[in-house]
This record gives C-alpha cells, structure tokens and sequence, in this order.
C-alpha cells in the first residue's frame, strides 16, 4: 500500500520534484523516526518494479524524488488533455470532433480515481479528477443530444442522474431527452423529484437554467423541442451568485442575547477587514443552528457570495476534511471550473483569498477540528464574515471573536420542546422534563420527537424514562441520531490521561468540584489537575461556575458512564505516570 501511495505521488507530480519532507507528511498521519529510511526502501522497491517499463524513470534529486514519463502514459494527463481539446473544438464549431474527444476521454476511466489509496494529497486529486470526470459526462451528453439523440440516451442519463442527483446539468439532459422523446409528463416528474429531494437535503430551489427548462416543457414551448445555444463554459463563473447555506430551522428557538452579540461582531466593520467569530460548545448545543440561522438574517448585508461547508471535524462516518479539499469544494462553489483550480494547499488558499478579496461574501465553516484546519480557508482582506463552529476553545484563530454557547435559558428549552413535540404537550408542565434533558437542544429535539411519534405517550412517560442515567442514555436516540454517541465523540479526542480523569470525576457522586476535592477523588497533585481542568474546559466538556471549580454537566456524566471502560493495564499505567 505504501508503495502505492508513493507511486500515486509521483504521478500526480510528473516530471516534478516531489520533496522528502512532503512524501513524509503524506505517508503518515504521525510520521515514525524511521520514516525517512522507510521511504527510501519503498522508493528502491518501487525503482525495481518500475524497471522493465518503457519511456520512465525514477530519479534521485537532492530535495527528493521526481518520476520522469511522457504524459501520455498516465491515463489522468491523457484526460485533461482530450477534455482541453474536446472544449476547443467545440468552441469552433467542431461539434462531432469535440463529441469523440470527450467520448475518447470519459472512455479512459474504469471506477473511481485512486480507488484505495488514502493519502490526504491522492485523495483531494482524485475529488478533482471525479468532478471533472462529471463535468465531461455533462457536456457529452449535451453534444449527443444536440446532434439528435434522445430516446437511445434516456437509460443512460436516468442512471447517471440517479447516481448523482444533485447535478442539475445530468437532470435537465434527462429532462430534455424524455421531452424530445415524446414522453412530457415523465421529464415533468424528473424536474419534481429534483425539486423535492434539492429542499429535502439542502433548502434549495433548483437553478435558474433547469426552472426555465421546467416552464418550456410545461409550456410545450418550441424552444424545449430543440437544443438551446450554449455558451462554452468559461474559466471562471461570476461570482457571487451563490447562497449554498443549509436551510434554517423553521423552529429555531431563543438565543437572543447570542444573536445579538453577532450582530455587534457582523456590524464592527473596518474597511478592508474581515471579521471573523468562532462559535464553540458541546456536541449538540446548537452551534450549527445558530450559525446558519445568523447567516440567513445577515444574507442581505452580503451579497457577493454565502458559502457553507461542513469540515466533518467530529463525524462518526469520516475523517475531517482536508483543508485542501475544503479550498476545492470553496472554489468550485464560487465558480472556478474544476481544471483551473490549482493542486497545492497554499497554490488553492492563495487563489481563494484572492477571489474574495474586495467582495462582501459570508462563509460558514462548520464543525470545525482544529485552527490548523480552518486557517488556510480564511479570507484575507474584503467585507467578509466568517463564522466558524467548533467544539473546542482552541480551534479559534487569532483575531477571531469567540462565542461560547451553553445550554438553553429553561423558559426557552420549554418552548423548543413544545415547538417539536407540537400538540403532544398541549397543557403539560415540563420544568422537570426539560430540565432532565440538561436544556440541552439536541436532548430535547429527541425527547420531543420521541413523544411527538408515539401518540399513546404521555409527557409523564418521557419524564419516567429520562429520571436515570441508564434511561437517558437509551431513550436520547432516535433511528438517525444518538445524544451519546454525538458526546462520545469528544470524549474520544481526549488524551488518555484526560480520558481517565474526566471518568473519575463523572462517576463521582458529587457535581462540583474544587482542586483539593478532585485531588482527593483521584489521588493527583494539584498543578496535575489544574491542568486537567483546563483542557476539560478547553473541549467544552466541563464548566466553570467559578474560578477553579469545575462542574461536569448531567448529559456528560451519562455520557461517560454509557462508554466502555479502559483496560487495567491502561489504567495502571496512567496512575503510575500520575
């Protein structure tokens, strides 16, 4: 696998210097001490197999490595070059030139780039490649049905649409071959499909291109009956078209004296800087909600441009994004075409400083891991507002205001649960339910669902369920989400130590804590756990009610108590290095 990657490397790099430092960074998450010697072996090794092949070579530089082959041995090189041509040609008229080129180039493809291989530098390339790949697919299918095609491309563009269909392009070729193809009411039922699942995943309308398809063919208008002048895809869009923010929750509740502080942030404005705010908590306190719905109040004051992009920084089903792949999807949003986007961390962040600068745009950067993941994405200079959600202190870059959310007011705790659980409720106290769920607003959309969805239940019901730990740990669930694995996941990041010592104190029966009292509960010095204290509160997973006493919120306590404990040994050897 190793030598995989690095031949992946090298070929994205053709004919360049690849240096030791960055082979290093790419092969491994947290690069041994014998890294070094490790690449050279897979180097040699690689040499060897290369050997018998024809027109390459593997050369030593004094910085690293560079493989030396034609470009047209590496079937990715071959496909930007034939996309490049196929545009050209039709750019001149050459419609069935750039039909067998862009036919020649998708042809070239069998599955999915670098399929496997699971270095951060491979994996941005190969979602680049993927949207190009798309992109070729799109215009292909334009040609074949302005050369007449239709009927013989319905099944074609039915499984692609299915496999991607987000792509307003695929849908409107889908929608125009069913149309020409005399089947009306089917192409009307792909525009309605499209239009539900586009609110249902992202509060979006479809594009103006694919709403104007939709009103011809309803109109039976003749310009639906045949191909509509296309103008070549430019470099670069117009920017600033775009609203890409999720949509805002039709119940958002409370929050007002957070709002109004980033309205202050939002208004403090020096020209030419942007501002930024960081907005941190536990795991399902409501960052995102505040953020998206913040962005949607101010999209009016930011007209060039609201971008959202999801960095995955605690997910249970990936990995956080990679700045880099981050800088792609940012760019392709704002409109770049896929080829004219740089590979290259600091080559992707320069160009998207650049296009924002001067322009009054809004980013939302959301679930963020670290400050090291959201730096490269941060504009440089511009009318800019960029809100970014993360669950640690720490994650804030300099300069940026912080905002840290907490756990919702009770009164406002009881009115989202009303709002969710609708008629349910009607009538019932719910100060002891609510304050069950910690007023917490992820624990309260799940209790409410949960009610909301049994009609048999009772609010007395939920509060009898949620009275124990084992209780809230098993009821705070519904088919897609669970309270305790979204808190776990902060738990995890925690070091070992850190682990152990918030487990502890959560067992312990008492709540609060000051350092003489968690010295005694867990047998540390003091200066050991003043500094416990403070990376709890650095992840948000304590508070501070005050100076040196530490409190271990009721849903966090449940949390620790559902996880797996650690083994003996671990704990021996935690208590010993204590």
């Amino acid at each position: 696998m190793r030598q995989r990657r690095l031949l992946a490397l090298l070929l994205l790099n053709a004919r360049r210097t690849v240096a030791m430092d960055t082979l290093v960074d790419e092969l491994w998450q947290d690069p041994p001490a014998s890294a070094r010697h490790q690449v050279h072996n897979a180097i040699r090794d690689l040499r060897a197999s290369l050997a018998p092949s024809e027109g390459g070579g593997l050369v030593t530089t004094d910085v690293g490595y560079r493989l030396d082959v034609p470009a047209d041995v590496v079937d990715a090189h071959r496909f930007t070059a034939w996309t490049r041509a196929a545009r050209a040609a039709r750019r001149e008229g050459r419609d069935a030139e750039a039909m067998r080129l862009f036919q020649s180039a998708v042809d070239l493809w069998r599955g999915d780039a670098f399929t496997g291989i699971d270095c951060p530098a491979v994996t941005a390339a190969a979602a680049g490649l993927d949207e190009q790949r798309l992109t070729a697919v799109e215009e292909l299918m334009e040609l074949r049905l302005a050369a007449g095609e239709a009927a013989s491309l319905v099944a074609e563009l039915s499984a692609l649409s299915a496999a991607h269909p987000l792509r307003d392009a695929l849908r409107g070729s889908l929608m125009l071959a069913l149309y020409r193809s005399g089947r009306q009411a089917d192409a009307l039922a792909v525009y309605d499909e499209g239009r539900r699942l586009l609110d249902d995943e992202l509060g979006l309308e479809p594009g103006p291109r694919l709403r104007r398809l939709h009103s011809e063919i309803l109109a039976d208008a003749p310009q639906a009956q045949r191909e509509e002048p296309r103008p070549e895809r430019p470099v670069s869009f117009r920017p600033g078209q775009g609203n890409y923010l999720p949509r805002d929750l039709p119940d958002f509740t409370g929050r007002t004296a957070e709002l109004a502080l980033l309205d202050r942030a939002a208004d403090d404005r020096h020209p030419g800087s942007p501002r930024t705010v960081t907005i941190d908590g536990m795991g399902g306190i409501g960052k995102t909600a505040l953020a998206v719905h913040f962005a949607h109040r101010r999209t009016a004051d930011h007209p060039d441009g609201q971008y959202y992009i999801d960095l995955h920084g605690f997910s249970t089903t990936r990995a956080p994004l990679d700045p880099e792949e981050a800088l792609g999807v940012l760019l392709r949003s704002d409109g770049t075409a896929p080829e004219a986007i740089p590979t290259g961390l600091a080559e992707r962040s320069a160009v998207w400083r650049s296009r924002l600068a001067g322009r009054r745009a809004l980013l939302v950067l959301d679930n963020a891991a670290d400050a090291a993941q959201v730096a490269p994405l941060l504009p440089g200079t511009g009318d800019t507002l960029t809100l970014i959600t993360a669950r640690g202190k720490t994650t804030a870059p300099d300069g940026a205001r912080s905002l840290p959310l907490g756990a919702l007011a009770p009164a406002d705790a009881e009115t989202l649960f009303r709002r969710v659980a609708g008629d349910a409720c009607a009538g019932s106290p719910l100060t002891q339910t609510v304050t069950l769920c910690g007023h917490h607003p992820l624990a309260l959309r799940l209790a409410a669902t949960r009610l909301r969805d049994r009609p048999s239940w009772t609010v007395p019901d939920v509060t009898a369920r949620l009275l124990t730990t084992a209780g809230r740990a098993a009821f705070l669930r519904t088919a897609d989400r669970d309270l305790m694995s979204v808190l776990a996941l902060s738990h995890a990041q925690l070091p070992l130590d850190v682990q152990q010592f918030n487990r502890t104190l959560a067992r312990h029966p008492a709540t609060t804590y000051d350092v003489p009292q968690a010295c005694a509960a867990t047998g540390l010095a003091p200066t050991e756990v003043e500094r416990l204290f403070d990376t709890l509160l650095d992840h948000n997973l304590a508070h501070e009610p005050s100076p040196a006493h530490l409190t271990i919120p009721l849903l966090l306590r449940d949390c620790v108590h559902a996880l797996t404990p650690p083994a003996p040994d671990v704990v021996r050897h935690l208590t010993a290095v204590a």
